[in-house]
């Protein structure tokens, strides 16, 4: 979408406008947004009461007046409102310009163009376009039905991505992820017909402000059955969408590259399916992964901490200044607090209140859940070093303990977005299907990174 900025107010008169200012006092709702009037023109109020994700959700409810009245061009006139809230409703109006119409034959409804008289610097507009485009590529990858977006076509999708933008792509093969001793990725492949693939992309300018990268590690399970512990049909219908964390991982480092950041980030995608064939790994088999854990596989269910305990092994050798991991992992974070937020923990209390103010300021809540020590009896295993489930009792916490075994040479934090990645009916400022979480929350946290002392 075009944004176009002109203070003549005078030249846009004419047109079907949408006029946004501040509440009266006497107004009880934070934001206010009217029919259209005889002219089809809208008035949005915003209180001082209103926080981002009111903004944003104001943005996506413009989005929706406009598609009703097929305006393919908006016209927003600013009355005395602070920029940070007219960029959070431009946000929330181009969250909302996003439609997957790649299979139908209708033509999508698409907002081509904004004209405002608001001042905003161009360097915001430039942000903020570059950002919805990353998040609309996530968007696309989560979307894609699985016999369109198998682990090849999906790294060349990602190595697109992030050359196109400027970051330096490697993808590993099969070859050489066996050579590397990759156990939890090798042995979720064994099902597949497609070799997986590890995709490392790496942003790394020579005013980076740090010397240690940030690196982020996706799940990048293209479609999970569940292996020989099957998903039951409900449970299945959705599981193209497993591969979120990595697609978040992926448009993260584009954006980053794109907007020039003075930051040094590495982004890791473990790829592959979870399917089902005769060489497929069993429930009691013993693995080992990169760093020479063993681990006693019960459920091939919980594959995603498999792939990525490889991925945060593998960061380990960049020294990292922090290790994120992303991932459609447990029904239990999404149980615990539905598609409100995403679940996050951690083990460095600055790093981890830094990812979570990000959230806040993305509109991309987390809560936060402890990573105790006790946490790590419930997946010892009798057999082996760990086992990859902790039983029924605090689910997205043991998988969570799972992974910051792996993370040996730098804090670690993990996201949860099982309940956030994808949403079955539309919710604030998202719409129906992939959300395309983590992309913007990560935007923030890059943007706003300082080097600790």
């Amino acid at each position: 979408m075009k944004i176009i900025i002109d203070s003549q107010t005078k030249t846009i008169a004419n047109k079907k406008i949408t006029i946004v200012k501040k509440a009266t006092d006497e107004s009880k709702e934070k934001t206010l947004i009217s029919e259209p009037d005889n002219h089809s023109n809208i008035t949005i109020s915003l209180s001082t009461l209103c926080d981002a994700i009111d903004v944003r959700s104001a943005g996506y409810s413009w989005f929706e007046k406009l598609k009703v009245q097929k305006e393919t061009e908006a016209t927003l006139i600013v009355q005395d409102i602070d920029s940070q809230y007219i960029l959070w409703l431009i946000e929330g109006l181009m969250l909302g310009n996003y439609s997957f119409n790649k299979y139908k034959s209708a033509e999508p409804f698409v907002i081509k163009s904004l004209v405002t008289n608001a001042q905003l610097k161009q360097s915001d507009i430039t942000r903020l376009q570059n950002l919805i485009e990353a998040v609309n590529w996530a968007k696309d990858q989560v979307n894609e039905p699985g016999n369109k977006l198998g682990t090849t076509e999906f790294a060349k999708r990602i190595s697109q991505l992030c050359t196109q933008s400027g970051a330096t792509v490697e993808i590993l093969g099969k070859k050489k992820i066996s050579a590397l001793k990759m156990g939890g990725l090798l042995s979720v492949n064994l099902g597949s017909t497609e070799d997986p693939a590890l995709g490392i992309l790496t942003w790394k300018p020579e005013n980076a402000i740090n010397k240690k990268p940030i690196v982020l590690v996706g799940k990048g399970i293209v479609f999970d059955t569940g292996g020989y512990n099957i998903k039951t049909s409900n449970y299945m219908n959705d599981m193209k969408t497993d591969m979120a964390g990595a697609a978040a991982v992926a448009a993260s480092v584009a954006y980053a590259a794109k907007q020039k950041l003075p930051i040094y980030v590495i982004g890791i995608t473990p790829i592959t399916d979870n399917r089902l064939q005769s060489a497929a790994m069993v429930p009691g088999d013993v693995i080992y992964m990169h760093n020479g854990t063993s681990v006693e596989v019960l459920n091939t269910d919980a594959e995603g901490r498999l792939i990525l305990a490889d991925g945060i092994c593998y960061a380990q050798k960049f020294n990292p200044e922090v290790t994120i991991s992303i991932a459609t992992l447990t029904g239990a974070a999404s149980v615990a607090i539905g598609p409100y937020a995403s679940v996050v923990m951690g083990n460095n209390n600055k790093l981890l209140n830094k990812v979570i103010e990000a959230g806040n300021c993305a509109s991309e809540r987390l809560v936060n859940f402890p990573l105790w020590d006790e946490y790590a009896a419930l997946i010892k295993s009798d057999i082996a070093d760990l086992k990859n489930i902790g039983g029924r009792e605090a689910g997205a916490i043991t998988a969570g303990k799972f992974l910051e075994h792996f993370s040996t040479a730098s804090p670690f934090i993990h996201i949860d977005i099982a309940g956030t990645a994808y949403i079955d009916k539309k919710l604030d400022y998202r719409h129906k299907g992939a959300t395309g979480v983590g992309v913007r929350l990560f935007a923030n946290f890059m943007e706003n990174f300082q080097v600790a002392d």
